[in-house]
C-alpha cells in the first residue's frame, strides 16, 4: 500500500485556511495556492534519489549533488494548472505534462478529453497535481492514462482530501505515494468535500 501523507506544517495549515475562507479573494487564493504549491513540492521530493559529482568550490574540489531522474508534473485539468508555478520556481528545469479530466455533475464521473505527456514520462518520476481528492475518480483514471503510457513511478499531490478519495485512490493504486495539506471531514450530497475550499477551479479562475 502506498504511504498517505498528511502535512502538519504550520505554514501550510494558515495559507489553506486562508484559501478555505469564502471571502478570500481569487487573487489570493491564486497566490496562496502557488505558496502551498512551493511548500509541498519539499515534501513530495524529499525522498528523490541523487547522484554525486565532482565540482570546484572557489577553495577546493568536492562531491556535489544532482538529481538522479528526471521529473514530470502533471496537472489535472483545469484546477491542476494553478498547482504548476511552485513547481516550477524551485524546479526550473522539470518537464510539464497535461491531463485532461472534468466530472459530470449527475453522475459524478470522471469523463477523459486529454492527454499529453512528454516522451521521456515512462523513465521519469512522475508527480500528478490536483487541489482536490473528492471521490478519487478523476486521480484515479489520470494514473490509469499514466500507467497505460508506460509510466511506473508516480505520487499523487493534492491540497484538500476527502477520505473516500483516499480509499478509492489506495484500492486502484496501491503502489502511489499520496501527499495532501488536508484531510476533510467527507463529501456532501454532491460529492464536494466539507469543509473543503469549494470549486477550486471556479476560484482560481474567477468563474464561480
Amino acid at each position: 500500500m502506498g504511504n498517505l501523507f498528511v502535512s502538519k506544517h504550520p505554514l501550510v495549515a494558515h495559507k489553506l485556511s486562508i484559501m478555505r475562507d469564502k471571502n478570500t479573494s481569487n487573487d489570493v487564493f491564486r497566490a496562496m495556492l502557488y505558496e502551498i504549491s512551493s511548500l509541498m513540492c519539499y515534501e513530495v521530493t524529499r525522498d528523490l534519489l541523487t547522484d554525486d559529482y565532482e565540482l570546484e568550490t572557489p577553495l577546493q574540489r568536492t562531491i556535489g549533488k544532482k538529481l538522479a531522474d528526471k521529473i514530470v508534473v502533471v496537472p489535472i485539468l483545469r484546477a491542476g494548472l494553478g498547482m504548476i508555478d511552485g513547481f516550477l520556481k524551485l524546479i526550473p528545469n522539470i518537464s510539464v505534462g497535461h491531463i485532461g479530466l472534468y466530472r459530470d455533475h449527475e453522475t459524478h464521473l470522471p469523463i477523459k478529453y486529454y492527454c499529453n505527456l512528454p516522451r521521456h514520462a515512462p523513465k521519469s518520476e512522475i508527480i500528478v497535481v490536483d487541489p482536490m481528492l473528492a471521490t478519487g475518480g478523476s486521480a484515479a483514471d489520470a494514473i490509469d492514462m499514466l500507467k497505460s503510457e508506460g509510466c511506473e513511478r508516480i505520487r499523487f499531490l493534492c491540497l484538500v482530501s476527502a477520505p473516500e478519495g483516499i480509499e478509492l485512490l489506495q484500492k486502484r493504486h496501491p503502489d502511489v505515494d499520496i501527499y495532501t495539506c488536508a484531510l476533510d471531514e467527507k463529501l456532501n450530497e454532491n460529492a464536494y468535500i466539507l469543509p473543503g475550499l469549494g470549486d477550486a477551479g471556479d476560484r482560481i479562475f474567477g468563474t464561480d
